[in-house]
């Protein structure tokens, strides 16, 4: 329960690093790109709405009845709104940052630490690539060799009563891996290595990915979670994993 609650702390953690001169402008860059995206888009659809519906209405209607039905689509139209930008921002938010996620993660090592992670030469990430979608194919492979299982005792009766509990682990465990992914990925750890060295403190790691998926299910604080949880993770293992 300790390294729980301590591992949650680790997120509250990335929060306030991702404020620090010097790591923010990883933090919020891609989430500046993405406000500036949705504003435009939200500003072309309501701009455009009005023409729409005009286009749309049958010219054998009355002009009062026309009109009526405008008022009572506008608010429907917002509703929408709101629900599509709510549903989608996050997801795009999480792809707009990706490029961003490994400096973050470089510069809040500097930032704690002083020293910045083993730079790559050209070279060698060129040399490297295949090992790393081979990578990439493996987290699949492990995400699919957990789920599969869980899926199918979720339709077991009596036995799918511990399925919620399980799923809740499950996720934060992955969570876990991912956003620990950038900051171990920076020291050229392969998918293998990173889950065993966050096997050693599992604790920390569940409670870490416990603290960001509730994150991720607040309103308006599900877009700063992204960030907040790679620094999170690189302090984590900055001062838990990493060897001396």
């Amino acid at each position: 329960m300790q390294d729980l609650v301590k591992g949650a702390r680790y997120l509250i953690q990335g929060f306030s690093l991702i404020n620090q001169p010097g790591v923010r402008r990883f933090a919020y860059l891609p989430m500046a790109i993405n406000t500036l995206l949705f504003s435009i888009a939200i500003w072309f659809g309501i701009s455009e709405f009005d023409p729409w519906m005009n286009a749309l209405m049958p010219t054998w209607l009355p002009e009062w009845l026309a009109s009526a039905l405008m008022w009572i689509l506008w608010p429907i139209f917002l509703l929408l709104l709101v629900l599509i930008v709510f549903f989608t921002f996050s997801i795009i938010a999480n792809m707009l940052a990706a490029p961003f996620n490994g400096p973050l993660a470089e510069a809040v090592e500097i930032k704690l630490s002083g020293q910045a992670p083993p730079a790559m030469a050209w070279t060698r990430i060129i040399k490297d690539t295949p090992k790393m979608i081979f990578n990439e194919i493996r987290k699949l492979g492990y995400l699919l060799i957990w789920m599969i299982p869980l899926l199918l005792l979720s339709f077991i009766p009596v036995v799918n009563i511990v399925s919620p509990l399980l799923w809740v682990l499950f996720s934060s465990w992955i969570l876990a891996l991912d956003y620990h992914d950038f900051p171990m990925g920076n020291h050229q750890l392969l998918f293998n290595q990173q889950r065993m060295v966050l096997k050693q403190k599992r604790g920390l790691a569940l409670g870490f990915g416990l603290a960001t998926m509730g994150a991720t299910m607040i309103p308006i604080l599900n877009f700063l979670v992204i960030p907040a949880a790679v620094a999170g993770a690189t302090a984590l293992y900055l001062e838990n994993l990493k060897p001396d």
